[in-house]
């Protein structure tokens, strides 16, 4: 088989450097287009695919790099919902309207699908677990809105400039090269670092909400899928979650360590995804369970 051209916006960030590491692997002919907001790396830089430092809000420059690609994975965000509510335009610029540029570029560069990185954070508040992908979004912080906006862009690129689109909602993504330090780093990552260097592991709030932990390996591989499979392409919104919830207390315990209290964050208490969609449409069901993939991380980190 000849090489397909594949284009990964962000790919120098968590979850892409890890796509684009698979891409590269399966063979394909991999471009990254990254700003590095989030720094230079080296763990997530991969020299045998092609690097282009640019902001994904440049259209004409990204088309010209989306000329000849197959497919575009569209991963680039300024992630977490604290961020995007100290930083309300700088993250709406990026992935409102960044969004908007992308899917514009992948229209005039004639690619053939987009694979969009949604969130879960959409869903906001709800009444009824496990959420599924029939069930009203209701934000409750910026970047929940931000990524249902993507969706939705997505949808109508779809319909109304034929534009093969489908969007995985992420539910909580973790594993290797996940950025543990700063203000907005993701729970998994600062617990191993505070457990790493000694400090108490922080829990905002009572330890009571609940999250759904995705193994990044299981989002790579819904990505791949959702290229491919001949049942998407009309805007779908596809959870990618594993399924089972876990207090942010449990996740503390499984890690380690002396644990300290502090003011809960703006954000829904309890989340959990139905998976069932993607299972029939993707044929993908999560395949590291939360005490693997710790327990993984805990020896990259040389935690006993």
């Amino acid at each position: 088989m000849a090489k397909e051209k594949v284009v990964v916006t962000g790919g120098a960030g968590f979850i892409g450097s890890h796509l684009v590491d698979a891409l590269v692997e399966r063979g394909d002919q991999v471009h990254v287009i990254d700003n590095y907001a989030a720094g230079k790396r080296d763990d997530r830089f991969n020299k045998k695919a092609t690097h282009h430092e640019l902001d994904v809000q440049s259209t004409e420059e990204i088309q010209r790099i989306f000329e000849g690609a197959d497919c575009v994975f569209h991963t680039a965000a300024l992630p977490r919902v604290q961020y995007s509510i100290d930083h309300p335009i700088e993250s709406a610029e990026t992935n409102i309207m960044g969004t908007v540029s992308v899917l514009k570029a992948a229209v005039d560069a004639k690619v053939r699908r987009v694979v969009y990185s949604a969130s879960g954070s959409a869903y906001g508040e709800q009444k009824e677990m496990p959420l599924s992908e029939n069930m009203q979004s209701n934000p409750v912080n910026p970047y929940g809105l931000q990524k249902y906006a993507g969706e939705l862009l997505a949808k109508v690129w779809a319909h109304t400039y034929g534009l093969e689109t489908v969007s995985l909602r992420y539910f909580n993504i973790y594993g290797s090269r996940i950025d543990p330090r700063g203000p907005y780093a993701m729970a998994v990552g600062a617990f191993l670092l505070a457990r790493k260097e000694g400090r108490p592991l922080t829990i905002f709030g009572d330890g009571t909400v609940t999250r759904d932990y995705t193994h990044v390996r299981d989002a790579v591989r819904a990505n791949l899928l959702a290229a491919e499979s001949r049942n998407v392409g009309k805007g779908e919104v596809i959870n990618i979650g594993a399924g089972r919830n876990v207090t942010i207390q449990y996740l503390a315990e499984l890690i380690g360590g002396k644990i300290n209290y502090g003011p809960p964050r703006i954000e829904a208490h309890d989340s959990r995804a139905d998976n069932g969609l993607a299972k029939k449409l993707l044929g993908w069901e999560p395949s590291v369970t939360l005490e693997q993939g710790i327990a993984e991380l805990k020896k990259e980190y040389d935690i006993a």
